[in-house]
């Protein structure tokens, strides 16, 4: 079942968010949570989403807007450092609460609380059609990367703050693309670094052909996506990503998953 269920996400997930920017590691992370602690789901995640980025660049074969990757990127990947060491420091925490429900063990963590009450602040955010229509200044790039690049190494989200911040720097469809991956491969890089003890202290109870097989369906999901899905709309992704969020936000703080 877990890999009908990741493979499956990680399939539709690329194909649909190709060109949004973001979506994959949102998507992905839910389908993780239901078979992996949330701390070693957010870094599985990470691997699918970092792999699959590359993969992307090579795959549009576009040039990235370096000032700005530099501008936005070289902090993200420092405040992805702090958001992952957070996780990591919150993933030893003792349980806040503890309870049962329906012959089930309900554990309310620190980093449940953390995850979930962030995801759900990015939910609402989606939903809303303001937020949907903001953009900032490209003078404010530096502060768009450290929060989009903390809540990355936190949450494994951060591709819609980052897509609200690039979407003014005066970027073509194709530059906005490409410096789209660029900045999440380097979030990326920096979140795995912390993520990484995660995977080795979880190892023996880690089926690593699963991740394999996520990686190639997410890989296959991209190149669908870059064939026939790029007239979806970036309304329809933002709605289903909201969804993921929302249902995923709620299960972690209330301990469903």
């Amino acid at each position: 079942m877990s890999y009908l269920v990741i493979c499956s996400v990680a399939f539709l997930a690329s194909g649909l968010t190709f060109f949004s920017g973001f979506g994959l590691g949102t998507l992905l992370l839910p389908a993780f949570a239901l078979f992996f602690p949330v701390e070693l789901a957010v870094a599985l995640t990470g691997v699918v989403h970092f792999l699959n980025g590359l993969f992307k660049l090579a795959l549009i074969d576009r040039r990235a807007a370096w000032p700005v990757v530099l501008r936005f990127g070289v902090p993200a990947m420092g405040a992805a450092l702090a958001g992952g060491w957070l996780l990591a420091r919150l993933s030893d925490a003792a349980p806040l609460l503890t309870s049962s429900a329906f012959g089930t063990v309900l554990r309310v963590t620190p980093v449940k609380l953390a995850v979930g009450s962030a995801l759900l602040v990015f939910a609402s955010l989606e939903l809303s059609a303001k937020f949907r229509q903001l953009s900032f200044s490209p003078r404010l790039l530096p502060v768009g990367g450290l929060l989009s690049g903390f809540f990355g190494g936190l949450s494994g989200t951060q591709g819609a703050l980052r897509s609200a911040f690039l979407v003014r720097a005066g970027l073509s469809k194709e530059a906005f693309i490409g410096t789209s991956v660029v900045i999440a491969a380097l979030v990326d890089i920096s979140r795995l670094t912390v993520y990484s003890g995660a995977i080795v202290r979880e190892s023996l109870r880690f089926n690593y052909s699963l991740l394999g097989a996520a990686v190639a369906a997410a890989l296959l999901g991209a190149v669908l996506g870059n064939r026939y899905l790029s007239k979806i709309t970036m309304l329809t992704v933002q709605r289903i990503v909201s969804a993921a969020l929302l249902v995923v936000g709620v299960g972690l703080i209330a301990g469903l998953l």
